[in-house]
């Protein structure tokens, strides 16, 4: 991958997970990747923010049932310091509440453990880009199991929506959805770039970081249920 005949920097990647045998695995996939660089490897969540302020990697590969400090915790400490870093979580089915927790900490995204490689190194490519990776199985498994505590959608919408436009209210229920800019762009016949112009207002107007925190909004707003 070039720009302008001039390589790209790989994708400088930290490993957090206080299993070896999976950080190996780990290892072994990303390292047949060109693009793709591990720069450090992590067993807990306190080693994990260390490492993310010494050697700023773009992003960290992040577990989240953890000693010392869960990835949870560790994620927030990332944010909180305002480092160009962004965090990908990694979880089982079983730890849903967590990856909640993650999530409005300031996660870039969530994949399952058994994800297939290439799915990983597109996710770990996207994030590095700067956009979120929401996985909508996942997601809507997770909105299912706390749909009872969503508020009800013929409510008044909080007063941050409206701030909205129309239109924008119809891209950010999309992006919801867990539709990709391209997919938004068909349903909508506009533009892939008019969409991305979209969500970057949305996310402004809003205050979120990505669009992983705006499909949690989305629900949490009631703006879209589980299963509509």
């Amino acid at each position: 991958m070039t720009e302008g005949g001039v390589p790209a920097r790989p994708v400088r990647i930290l490993l957090v997970d206080d299993q070896p045998l999976l950080r190996t695995g780990f290892r072994m996939v990303l390292g047949a990747e060109d693009d793709l660089d591990i720069v450090g490897e992590a067993g807990d969540g306190v080693d994990a923010v260390d490492l993310a302020r010494r050697l700023l990697p773009d992003v960290v590969l992040m577990d989240i049932r953890m000693p010392r400090m869960d990835g949870v915790a560790a994620t927030r400490a990332i944010v909180d310091a305002r480092l160009p870093v962004r965090v990908l979580i990694l979880t089982t089915f079983d730890l849903d509440e967590y990856v909640v927790g993650a999530l409005r900490a300031g996660a870039s995204g969530f994949l399952a453990k058994d994800v297939p490689a290439e799915d990983l190194v597109m996710a770990i490519r996207t994030v590095a880009a700067g956009d979120a990776v929401v996985a909508p199985r996942i997601l809507k498994r997770l909105l299912d199991r706390f749909a009872e505590t969503l508020p009800d959608p013929s409510a008044t919408p909080p007063r941050a929506l409206e701030a909205l436009t129309e239109r924008e209210r119809e891209v950010l229920v999309q992006v919801a959805r867990g539709l990709s800019n391209a997919e938004i762009a068909r349903t909508l016949s506009v533009s892939e770039t008019t969409i991305k112009t979209h969500v970057g207002h949305v996310l402004t107007k809003l205050g979120l970081r990505d669009r992983v925190q705006a499909v949690v909004l989305a629900y949490e707003s009631g703006l879209v249920r589980p299963g509509a």
